[in-house]
């Protein structure tokens, strides 16, 4: 039996049944909800071929793809007088898509050999987020928090051979893991994640904060804090080594145009398009200011959620508004911050089950919608 989790009491880890019992819904109601986005996405883009291309042959996909083709030795030189390298992505999900395309003796092609990786990464995010839902609120609260995440506005991305699905799915089970201070495991799942996205801090940051609330230490406690960093350490000393610089790995972000500035950035775009459009503007703010309500209802809810939650989609939050990187990608960049819907779970678990089913399906279908759209543009997601 597991121990008690940190700032709330989970339920005793369920036996099979009933862990499938909650599990199979949750699963089930996911994959719905990805298959519909990519029908949507197939009728609007004009057929399945054209949707493949839309989920796995543009923008981030087609730097794994070189990757996995020619190694960290691409970089290319716009107009703009920029150089941009390869070693701005993280290694872990093309050594995945390249695995994936050898194992299958190149029946699948790395673009598709990427699509599988993302998508049955995806299936084991909402299987991880429902295990942590449930952890925190029962059996209800898993389902919908999960279904919740499918339902995210910008959820088609969860369906492109990007990384979000895997690190989201490394994450969830690392956050489960601490929920029940299993900090092995954690720090193992923790430095995984690390080498899949720079957004593993806000990951680091929750299982430290964690291990130094629970106030139990041993070597299994020291070894999980000592390999939680351990995977994006590793690939800054990497690049620093193929640079030649100690802050290489900054250089080449900076290259990108991506950086960290508290916010200032994000509030001169927000200023620049309320100058020109202020329902613009408001949008932008408000938004801001949702995912900020959501994290002190998070802060505020009663019992208390664990600490490594509110830690992780903080820090997460923080990462994504203040950095300096392209504004319209902060949507995505934000989305694996899923403990922020907890709030919105916990409410919509007590609604009757018909309005509950009602009003998550309509939010997949508006959100099925809006992703096959999203992707008819020129800009990535």
């Amino acid at each position: 039996m597991p121990e008690t989790a940190l700032t709330t009491s989970p339920p005793a880890e369920p036996g099979p049944p009933a862990a499938w019992r909650t599990v199979l819904p949750a699963l089930a109601g996911y994959a719905g909800a990805r298959a519909l986005g990519v029908l949507l996405l197939a009728w609007v883009s004009g057929g399945f071929g054209q949707a493949f291309h839309l989920l796995s042959g543009r923008w981030d996909a087609v730097w794994y793809a070189r990757i996995v083709a020619h190694g960290y030795g691409v970089t290319l030189h716009p107009p703009d007088g920029r150089s941009l390298s390869a070693m701005a992505f993280f290694p872990l999900y093309p050594w995945l898509e390249q695995a994936l395309h050898g194992l299958s003796g190149g029946l699948l092609t790395v673009p598709a050999a990427g699509l599988a990786v993302s998508w049955a990464a995806s299936v084991a995010a909402a299987w991880g987020i429902c295990a942590v839902g449930g952890a925190v609120g029962g059996r209800r609260v898993g389902i919908v928090l999960a279904l919740l995440w499918g339902a995210y506005p910008v959820a088609v991305v969860q369906s492109m051979a990007y990384t979000e699905t895997l690190f989201t799915a490394l994450a969830a089970w690392a956050l489960y893991a601490a929920l029940w201070r299993r900090w092995l495991t954690a720090g193992w799942l923790t430095l995984a994640a690390g080498l899949t996205r720079p957004s593993a801090a806000a990951l680091v940051a929750a299982v430290w904060v964690g291990m130094l609330v629970a106030r139990r230490f041993d070597r299994r406690v020291a070894a999980g804090a000592v390999l939680a960093p351990l995977g994006a350490a590793a690939y800054v000393v990497f690049v620093a080594v193929r640079t030649g610089s100690v802050f290489g790995y900054f250089h080449v972000q900076a290259e990108w145009g991506n950086g960290f500035d508290a916010g200032v950035s994000f509030a001169r775009f927000a200023w620049a398009h309320a100058r020109v459009n202020a329902w613009a503007g408001v949008g932008l703010v408000a938004a801001v200011a949702v995912v900020a309500w959501l994290l002190v209802l998070c802060v505020r809810r009663r019992p208390r959620l664990p600490v490594e939650l509110i830690v992780y989609a903080a820090v997460l939050a923080v990462m994504t508004f203040g950095a300096s990187g392209f504004f319209g990608s902060k949507p995505r960049l934000l989305m694996p911050a899923f403990p922020l819907l907890l709030p919105i779970a916990f409410g919509v678990a007590r609604w009757r089950t018909r309005w509950a089913v009602l009003l998550l399906g309509a939010v997949v279908v508006g959100s099925g919608v809006y992703g096959a759209f999203m992707l008819q543009g020129s800009g990535p997601p």
